[in-house]
């Protein structure tokens, strides 16, 4: 076979040792559970009625004392009460723990409900602490409405009755990972006088866009799995799971599902982790990026999710930024980003702080897919590979001389044109190589067998929006359907994920290109359970020649003492 391409690129080496943790850890999940202690008071479903007449209940937590004390809340449809349990002696955990491999240790208290902060320990650093049930979920009355207008209107009106407590300085944040975070952004961009910082750690900003349907390509994995226990946890009057199969292209409702980041005037804390690239990473990283507060700060990380989020160091920073907005404490600001570069899945090289994303004094450069496989700084001949959209993925290889960070998105252009695929897919990775074996990274639902970054695309909806694409960062409409005729050839823009990531002299940066997931979905050894629809048939030849170059961008971050140059922009034709 021509070794510019890999036969079943998701079989993958080490899959027999990866299974046997995943399978310890499912079994026995590394989460230490501890009791609330006598000093915090907490009250239970307490009853806050909406102006529609619809009752809300949550359950309020608070130190010793009569206060006043600031609020931290957390709104979700997952159930305030869903909580460890003590049984035989043994804690029973959310089984989520189970399904979402936690790879690294955690503690939590009793009364922490899924991805929620841990009541007893804000208590504890002086903090109210508040777990709504949003509308029809838990204990709540009505029906709920995931990501709606309506939904932020009850919080915004839950915040506004926090403020008003004797108990209360009449100052509120809010905090949660995941849904936890999502509810925020609406929340924020509403502006309630109450509300005074945000912390959503890890929650996408463009359902369609970070999660559903990213470059186009429905997700039918976790997004089936999380629609179904939403449903079951809460009752909700939209059948989302039917309405997206209506809305396939980016139209209204989708667009009704999506936050105003500019409207965002509070402080915001955002957790902008590289290790969810599958669900929260875009759009948390969008979120820094587009908001319109002028105090943002980001926590970038490549961490296991919930381990990280309640981590000491996380916890730390969490505490400080709070300290300062909602204590009122004269504490130092925090830098505007915290940058972590990793070099593999289990070792951090360097944690520093910067301003901006992409990075300011970033090195663009333009690696040209070239013949054997290989990816040349300058553009070289044509040429051309084909590989079957089902079976295969054309893989091109490069090598880093010396020591080199990559840190910020980057971007592939193709030059493609595909034969007896009906509707094709392309999906991208970008993999570390050391050694001639592939590094692992974390990735998104606790899995430890990541790639450094990935893309797809439905070649259809290749469309650009020049509204919304910045240089290095092309976004697609995904409103207009642009079927691809046999042989034809297209130019493509593929944007990949984020990464700060550290290769040393010697690895091997690879580039995958295949016409489905490239990642098995096995749940002991795979990425279970992320699944998108797979090209179903035909085969794709990618082309490059001097004047059609075929690149692959990557952020090159310039060392102490040199300076970086300039470089095209995903604007330009040409590499």
């Amino acid at each position: 076979m021509d070794k510019r391409i890999l036969d079943q690129p998701w079989h993958r080496p080490g899959a027999a040792a990866y299974a046997r943790r995943r399978i310890a850890a499912a079994l026995h999940p590394p989460v230490t559970v501890y009791p609330m202690p006598s000093d915090v008071q907490k009250e239970e479903d307490v009853a806050v009625r909406m102006r529609d007449g619809v009752t809300l209940r949550l359950n309020l937590f608070r130190p010793a004392g009569d206060g006043p004390f600031p609020v931290l809340l957390s709104a979700h449809p997952y159930g305030k009460d869903s909580v460890p349990k003590r049984k035989r002696g043994r804690w029973s955990l959310n089984p989520q723990f189970r399904i979402m491999n936690q790879p690294a240790p955690l503690r939590i208290s009793d009364q922490t409900s899924w991805e929620a902060p841990d009541p007893v320990y804000w208590a504890r650093h002086g903090y109210a602490v508040i777990n709504v049930d949003t509308r029809g979920g838990g204990r709540s009355e009505g029906r709920g409405d995931l990501l709606s207008d309506q939904e932020a209107d009850d919080i915004s009106q839950v915040i506004a009755w926090a403020s008003e407590q004797p108990w209360s300085t009449g100052r509120v944040g809010m905090l949660g990972v995941s849904y936890l975070a999502l509810s925020q952004y609406k929340v924020a961009a509403l502006n309630p006088p109450a509300l005074k910082a945000i912390c959503p750690w890890e929650g996408f900003t463009d359902a369609y866009r970070d999660f559903f349907t990213p470059g186009g390509v429905a997700e039918n994995g976790f997004a089936r799995v999380w629609l179904f226990l939403t449903g079951r946890a809460a009752r909700l009057k939209t059948d989302m799971a039917a309405e997206r199969r209506k809305h396939p292209l980016r139209d209204a409702w989708w667009e009704s599902l999506t936050p105003c980041l500019s409207k965002i005037t509070v402080p915001i804390l955002v957790c902008t982790s590289f290790s969810d690239n599958n669900l929260h990473s875009a759009g948390s990283m969008r979120a820094f990026q587009h908001v319109g507060s002028p105090d943002r700060h980001a926590y970038a990380h490549r961490g296991p999710k919930w381990a990280s989020f309640y981590g000491e160091e996380a916890l730390r920073t969490q505490l400080a930024f709070f300290d300062r907005y909602l204590s009122e404490q004269d504490v130092p600001s925090l830098p505007r980003m915290r940058l972590e570069i990793r070099d593999r899945l289990d070792h951090i090289v360097e944690v520093r702080n910067e301003q901006e994303w992409p990075l300011a004094r970033t090195d663009w450069r333009h690696l040209h897919l070239a013949e054997r496989g290989s990816l040349a700084e300058d553009a070289g001949s044509a040429g051309s590979v084909t590989f079957d959209l089902r079976r295969n993925a054309a893989v091109f290889d490069y090598r880093f001389e010396e020591d080199t960070e990559l840190s910020g998105p980057m971007t592939l252009r193709l030059q493609v044109a595909t034969t007896g695929a009906r509707d094709p897919r392309l999906f991208v990775g970008i993999e570390k190589r050391s050694r001639n074996a592939p590094v692992p990274f974390a990735g998104s639902y606790g899995y430890g067998r990541d790639m450094v970054a990935q893309g797809r695309l439905r070649l259809a909806l290749r469309e650009l929006d020049p509204g919304l694409s910045t240089p290095h960062q092309p976004e697609h409409t995904f409103r207009t359907l642009q079927p691809v005729q046999d042989n034809e050839e297209v130019e493509v823009l593929i944007p990949l994920t984020s990464s700060a990531t550290l290769f040393h002299a010697g690895d091997h940066l690879r580039l995958m290109v295949a016409g489905r997931y490239p990642q098995p979905r096995n749940p002991f050894f795979g990425h279970f359970p992320t699944h998108y629809q797979p090209s179903t048939s035909g085969t794709a030849t990618i082309t490059w020649a001097p004047d059609r170059a075929s690149t692959l961008e990557i952020p090159v971050i310039p060392t102490r003492g040199t300076q970086s140059r300039p470089a095209g922009d995903w604007t330009s034709m040409g590499g």
